[in-house]
């Protein structure tokens, strides 16, 4: 079935998402200065991807109009097939971006970042280098409104999934679908050892339940090391990190990559393919990387030569480059030496080969 045409460049069916992201900037803002506190976009930060997507996936579900402010509706001017009819590809990146939702609260949850008191510690660390006045910049344009906005970006993929309308999920829908579950799967993982280590460096008793892929043996050297640098964290600096973005990039391509084309309108005149649907993707990851840099920033001042070490030695995200860094250090016949360091379990020599 041949894609829909989109009527505008803004779509009726982005009027309530818009909305709903302005009230959701103005009182996140609002709420961060009758606090005190800027982590009140982190809070929500679960949930919000889910509910944009959401709504795009069951468009047929909602009335026409609003029943209460801010409650989802489909105007009529939305094409009569989307209003009728789900998209099963919709519906099949709703439950992926569900599950990975569930995954990410639960993690919050159990870290204790729901707490309304709890704030994200490097926000003080940016108070205590610029001027009030400067941060109360940042706070508005970035954590307020910058942040909700690139929450709204990323339910553009179901968007336009939904206008596709196909009649049934393609190959490529199957692949993705499984490459999407299998990311949310690492990601549990990598948080789930994180979570294990943190927990041993602080009370220096290894959980006797812990999640599968988190039973790790870890020895008084790995909590005097400062950070965590088995399993995942062995291939990657923040293979959680890297699970983000490769499944919002995942989610991405789902209708980029169908058989339909995604007879999307071009901001240029010419007849080349936009590019501006990569765009959740391409923001998400620029942020990771700005933020990523400013935390190892931090992981540096408090650890200078094993951190850096570490640096040398892992990947940031990608870890398939490891390997790599692993080869260079060992033509400069350092990586024994930096694997002991790292890797090393003994109190005098351990060590770790790939």
């Amino acid at each position: 079935m041949a894609p829909l045409p989109y009527a505008t460049l803004i779509p009726a069916s982005f009027v309530w998402p818009l909305k709903f992201c302005t009230g959701t900037t103005l009182v996140a803002w609002v709420l961060s200065l009758i606090t005190g506190n800027v982590s009140q976009v982190d809070r929500i930060w679960t949930f919000m991807p889910t509910i944009y997507t959401a709504y795009f996936a069951l468009l047929p579900l909602w009335p026409q109009e609003p029943l209460l402010p801010f409650w989802p509706n489909t105007p009529e001017t939305v094409h009569s097939l989307v209003r009728q009819s789900y998209s099963p590809r919709a519906l099949l990146m709703f439950g992926l971006v569900f599950t990975w939702m569930c995954r990410l609260s639960y993690n919050t949850w159990r870290r204790g970042l729901f707490n309304l008191h709890d704030e994200d510690y490097r926000w003080q660390i940016v108070r205590n280098k610029i001027p009030t006045w400067l941060f109360q910049i940042v706070n508005f344009v970035f954590i307020a409104v910058i942040q909700n906005v690139i929450l709204l970006l990323l339910g553009i993929p179901t968007h336009i999934a939904a206008f596709q309308q196909p009649t049934h999920l393609s190959t490529s829908d199957y692949v993705l679908g499984a490459l999407a579950l299998a990311d949310i799967a690492m990601e549990f993982v990598a948080d789930n050892q994180q979570y294990s280590y943190q927990t041993y460096k602080r009370t220096g008793v290894i959980e006797a339940n812990e999640w599968p892929g988190a039973r790790i043996q870890w020895t008084p050297r790995d909590a005097k090391r400062g950070f965590v640098t088995q399993g995942l964290w062995a291939w990657s600096r923040h293979p959680n990190f890297f699970c983000e973005q490769s499944f919002w990039a995942i989610i991405t391509l789902f209708p980029l990559l169908a058989p339909e084309t995604p007879n999307l309108p071009s901001l240029s005149s010419g007849s080349m393919t936009p590019i501006w649907p990569l765009l959740p993707a391409l923001v998400l990851c620029a942020l990771f990387v700005s933020s990523t840099r400013f935390t190892e920033s931090i992981s540096l001042s408090k650890y200078p030569e094993a951190y850096r070490v570490y640096q040398s030695r892992v990947s940031m995200f990608v870890p398939f480059l490891t390997p790599v860094w692993g080869l260079l250090l060992l033509l400069k016949g350092k990586k024994a030496q930096v694997d002991e360091m790292l890797f090393g379990q003994g109190p005098t020599k351990g060590g770790k080969d790939e």
